[in-house]
């Protein structure tokens, strides 16, 4: 256990990861934890890192990303006494309520939460959970930059209208990036980019076609 969630930061830099956020949890909200620490990345600092490992693994290896944060973040929550949980764990961890929580944040018209200082360049990798409690600092609120914004850009970008119904069109997106008509959005989300935001945290190129790849099953 961490005297200090510095700490943790700290035992995650060499990998270009970071804590995100550490929220309370109730008693039997999830378990016997009584904190998580969310561990991510901010914009692409953890691609050179991830690219390094990969090209040791073999080729073909599945779902390398989730692979290589898990093995980060396992290795620093054994360290610490805490145990891992990921995204695509089942039951599936309520990753978008604990950042709320932890961060005050408040998801954008295309769904991720929007950091006012990241924008969209940024995602939650993993959680380590402890059964003690662990000193928070409260955390404000900081203004949402997608209420404030009147061009809505990102909607409006969308050439699919993924978003024109007021909720994600899975469907509509994943069709239009697989179909023959596809353009730009085979290797990058339009809408993402479009908005204005945390755009020096923007993903490079390649790191955003690879996301995108993974999105789409191309």
């Amino acid at each position: 256990m961490p005297s200090q969630p510095l700490e943790i930061t700290r035992a995650l830099a060499p990998s270009g990861l970071s804590v995100r956020g550490i929220a309370p949890l109730a008693v039997g909200e999830w378990g016997t934890a009584r904190a998580v620490v969310l561990v991510g990345n901010e914009g692409a600092r953890y691609w050179t890192h991830f690219e390094q490992w990969r090209q040791a693994q073999p080729a073909g290896i599945s779902n390398p990303l989730d692979t290589w944060s898990r093995q980060v973040i396992c290795a620093v929550a054994e360290r610490f006494g805490g145990r891992v949980v990921m995204p695509n764990d089942r039951p599936y961890p309520p990753f978008q309520q604990w950042a709320k929580r932890a961060q005050k944040l408040h998801p954008s018209p295309v769904g991720p939460l929007i950091d006012p200082r990241l924008g969209l360049w940024h995602a939650y990798r993993g959680a380590i959970l402890f059964d003690v409690e662990i000193p928070i600092q409260e955390v404000e609120e900081p203004i949402h930059a997608c209420g404030a914004c009147v061009g809505k850009f990102c909607i409006n970008a969308c050439p699919a209208h993924a978003f024109d119904g007021g909720a994600y069109n899975y469907a509509a997106c994943l069709g239009h990036v697989r179909g023959p008509n596809a353009g730009e959005c085979r290797t990058r989300c339009i809408a993402r980019n479009a908005c204005p935001v945390g755009t020096e945290w923007r993903y490079p190129d390649e790191v955003q076609a690879f996301h995108h790849k993974a999105f789409a099953g191309l």
